[in-house]
C-alpha cells in the first residue's frame, strides 16, 4: 500500500510503486480532471502540483510523491492564485476544446503563485511544454495578465 496526500486528504492505494502518478490519481482515486495526452512529459496535459511546484504527473511515478503534497485541478480554487487563473479563464473565455486547459489553469496558477506580476517572458517560459492544438495560446497570455492585475 501506498499513501498519497491528494487535494489535502491521505488515500492508501494497492499500486505498484512505479505506477504513473496520472493513473493513480485518475483510475485509482477518480479525479479526471488531470488529463493524459502524450505520455512522455511533453504536452502539459498531466500537470499537477507537487508541493506547489507543476509536475508531469504522466512520468512521475508514485514512490517519489510519497509524503509530498498533490494537488489537482478539481482542488487548483481553493488557492487565491487558482480562484483567478480560473475566474479569467471564464471571463476571457480562453477554453475552446478544453482538453488542455486543465494542464494549462494548473502552469498558470503556479506561476502566479510564485510571480504574482510575471512579464510577457516570465508567462512564456512557465507556459513552456503546455500544448493546446486549438491555438488558444492568445487568450492562456491575456488570461493570465488579467489574473495577475486582479
Amino acid at each position: 500500500m501506498i499513501t498519497l496526500n491528494v487535494n489535502g486528504k491521505d488515500h492508501s492505494l494497492d499500486v505498484s510503486e512505479d505506477t504513473p502518478v496520472l493513473w493513480a490519481i485518475r483510475d485509482v482515486i477518480g479525479f479526471t480532471g488531470t488529463k493524459f495526452g502524450c505520455g512522455m512529459a511533453l504536452c502539459g496535459a498531466c500537470t499537477i502540483h507537487l508541493d506547489g511546484a507543476p509536475t508531469r504527473s504522466c512520468v512521475t511515478p508514485v514512490s517519489a510523491v510519497v509524503g509530498k503534497k498533490i494537488t489537482t485541478i478539481e482542488a487548483i480554487s481553493e488557492s487565491e492564485a487558482g480562484k483567478k487563473i480560473q475566474q479569467a479563464w471564464l471571463s476571457l473565455e480562453v477554453v475552446q476544446c478544453g482538453y488542455c486547459q486543465s494542464g494549462q489553469i494548473m502552469s498558470a496558477t503556479a506561476l502566479l503563485a510564485s510571480n504574482p506580476k510575471p512579464t510577457d517572458a516570465d508567462i512564456d517560459a512557465a507556459m513552456s511544454g503546455n500544448i493546446c492544438r486549438c491555438g488558444t495560446y492568445p487568450r492562456i497570455k491575456a488570461a493570465i495578465k488579467e489574473a495577475a492585475a486582479a
